[in-house]
């Protein structure tokens, strides 16, 4: 959930959308630009223009189609969230396509959320504000197939954290694997917002991952969660 600003009052989300669509895009901005905390600050129609609008205007969220002329939103993605990023920026992919590589491709890519278009403005809102936040969202049909995905490859041999995980955060893991956010996850534990993003730092710090997906895909690997 969006807190408020340093001086007071309800933080303001700047975001960028990017879709090759006009009709599509204008939809998109209708329905963010509707909610009293987010703010579009640019539109793209390609990948080329998408990538410069949010080097130029460090957005708080860029939502960003997969398939569009120029670059598409993979590799959109992967310049602006990719593993060489210092300062990854928060990417919510959204298509029509819900292909397993188009999904594992945003994922690894550093996307924080991935959404099919018909998924409703309660969904896209909902993305937005946990990207915002540092959580991830993902349509749950696609969380579905995509964690049984996870469960149906070859076996692994995961990496080892660094130090063991505490009984606390083999509870956090395995509710971030279920794709489950950080208010959701206290709401579940009994606990503060604070201590959960306390206990997801110090995963993604002793599993070296990137992203709360990679977490999950960790929590997979090692078989703490399994496929329902």
């Amino acid at each position: 959930m969006t807190g408020p600003a340093p001086g007071g009052g309800l933080r303001t989300i700047r975001v960028v959308v990017a879709d090759d669509q006009d009709l599509v895009r204008t939809g998109l901005v209708m329905i963010l630009g509707a909610q009293p905390d987010l703010d579009v600050v640019g539109e793209a129609a390609d990948g080329l223009a998408a990538l410069d609008l949010a080097t130029r205007l460090r957005p708080d969220v860029l939502l960003v189609d997969i398939r569009m002329p120029g670059l598409d939103g993979v590799e959109v993605t992967r310049r602006l969230a990719g593993p060489h990023r210092p300062d990854p920026m928060a990417v919510v992919v959204i298509t029509t396509f819900d292909l397993d590589e188009y999904v594992v491709g945003a994922l690894r890519a550093g996307a924080r959320g991935f959404l099919l278009k018909d998924a409703g403005p309660e969904l896209l809102v909902q993305a937005v504000h946990a990207a915002a936040d540092g959580d991830a969202l993902i349509a749950p049909n696609v969380t579905r197939r995509l964690l049984a995905t996870f469960a149906e490859q070859a076996p692994v041999t995961p990496i080892r954290p660094i130090d063991p995980l505490t009984e606390r955060e083999e509870q956090v893991l395995a509710l971030v694997a279920r794709g489950r956010t950080n208010a959701e996850i206290a709401a579940d534990l009994f606990v503060g917002l604070s201590t959960v993003k306390s206990h997801v730092a110090s995963l993604l710090t002793k599993l070296g991952a990137r992203n709360r997906v990679e977490i999950a895909m960790w929590a997979y690997d090692t078989g703490r969660v399994r496929a329902r």
